[in-house]
C-alpha cells in the first residue's frame, strides 16, 4: 500500500516551486554527497534517519538547516527522518530567523518565552512541529548515537573534531548571515540564505531513492 503524502502549507510548496538545483555548483555537489550516500543507506536498510545539524551558537544556520531538511524530507515522502539541530554552545534562536520562516508559510507558535525561546514550527497542518530552541549538540534532547553530525559553519567544524555517538560526521558549512545584523541588508541575506540552505536539503532528499 503507497503512504499518502504529506500536505505542506500552499505557501511552502509556493516556495518549493522556486528552488533551482541548478544554482548548486558540481564542486557543492560534491560536499552535499556524503549525506546522500548517509540517508540512502539508512532507507535502504529500512533503518531510521537521525540527522543532527550543528553550528556554534545554534541560533541561525543549523536551524534553518534543521527545518528545512525535515521539510524536504516530507515532500519527498521519505519516511523516518528525524531532524535535529545544537551547538557547541547553547544561546536562542535568532527571532530573524522565525520571521524568514515565517515569510516562506511556516506558522510559528511561541510555546515558552525567556532568554531562549521555544517555538513550535509547522509545515503542515497534519505534521508534527520541530521543537526549535538553542540547545547543545549532545542535550539529552537530541539523539545521543545513531545520527549523523553535519557542521553547518566552519567554526564548529573546526571546534569540533570529534562528536560522540556520531555514526558520520559530514561537514556541510554555510555562509553566516549573521554579518548582516542591524543592516539594511538584514531581512534580504536572511532570505537569501535560508532559500540555499532550503535548495541544498531538497535536492539532497529528491536524491533517495525510496523502496
Amino acid at each position: 500500500m503507497e503512504q499518502t503524502k504529506t500536505i505542506l502549507f500552499p505557501e511552502i510548496e509556493k516556495v518549493i516551486g522556486t528552488l533551482d538545483f541548478e544554482t548548486i555548483t558540481a564542486a557543492r555537489k560534491i560536499v552535499l554527497q556524503p549525506l546522500i550516500d548517509f540517508i540512502q543507506d539508512k532507507v535502504t536498510n529500512k533503518q531510521e534517519i537521525r540527522l543532527n545539524l550543528i553550528c556554534t551558537h545554534n541560533s541561525r544556520r543549523s536551524h534553518l538547516s534543521q527545518v528545512w531538511a525535515q521539510t524536504a524530507a516530507a515532500h519527498f515522502n521519505i519516511k523516518n527522518v528525524f531532524c535535529y539541530s545544537g551547538g557547541t554552545e547553547a544561546t536562542a534562536l535568532f527571532p530573524v530567523v522565525t520571521k524568514t520562516l515565517e515569510q516562506s508559510g511556516f506558522k510559528i507558535k511561541t510555546i515558552a518565552a525567556g532568554n531562549n525561546p521555544i517555538y513550535a514550527i509547522k509545515y503542515g497542518e497534519n505534521e508534527h512541529p520541530i521543537i526549535g530552541f538553542s540547545k547543545t549538540y549532545d542535550d539529552d534532547f537530541n539523539p545521543q548515537s545513531e545520527f549523523a553530525a553535519i557542521l553547518t559553519c566552519s567554526q564548529a567544524d573546526g571546534g569540533c573534531p570529534f562528536i560522540a555517538g556520531a555514526e558520520k560526521r559530514i561537514p556541510m558549512t554555510f555562509e553566516d548571515p549573521k554579518a548582516f545584523d542591524n543592516t539594511p541588508q538584514q531581512a534580504e541575506k536572511y532570505k537569501e540564505r535560508s532559500l540555499q540552505i532550503a535548495t541544498e536539503m531538497f535536492y539532497v532528499f529528491s536524491q533517495i531513492k525510496s523502496y
